[in-house]
C-alpha cells in the first residue's frame, strides 16, 4: 500500500485554511501539494485518475472526519 503520511501533514497543515475557503468540498494532494478543489468525489477522482493514474494521491473532504478504506477499495472509473 502506498504510504501517504507526507500528502496527509500536507493536508494538516492546510486544514484550517481549506475549512475556511472550501468546507464540504473535496481536495486531492499528491507530493505534499494541494493539486485542486473540487464539488465532489467524482470530479477528484477523475482528475486523479486522468494525471495520475493508480496514484498514489489523497482525496478528503474537507471539514469531515478521516476514515481508513481496506486496502482492497478502490476507485474504478466507468467508461462508456
Amino acid at each position: 500500500m502506498a504510504d501517504l503520511t507526507a500528502d496527509i501533514s500536507a493536508f494538516e497543515k492546510e486544514q484550517d485554511e481549506l475549512e475556511r475557503e472550501h468546507m464540504g468540498e473535496w481536495v486531492l494532494f499528491r507530493d505534499e501539494k494541494l493539486v485542486g478543489v473540487y464539488d465532489s468525489f467524482k470530479a477528484a477522482a477523475r482528475e486523479a485518475v486522468a494525471k495520475y493514474g493508480r496514484g498514489p494521491y489523497l482525496i478528503r473532504q474537507v471539514g469531515v472526519y478521516s476514515i481508513t478504506l481496506p486496502a482492497s477499495v478502490m476507485y474504478r472509473p466507468v467508461h462508456g
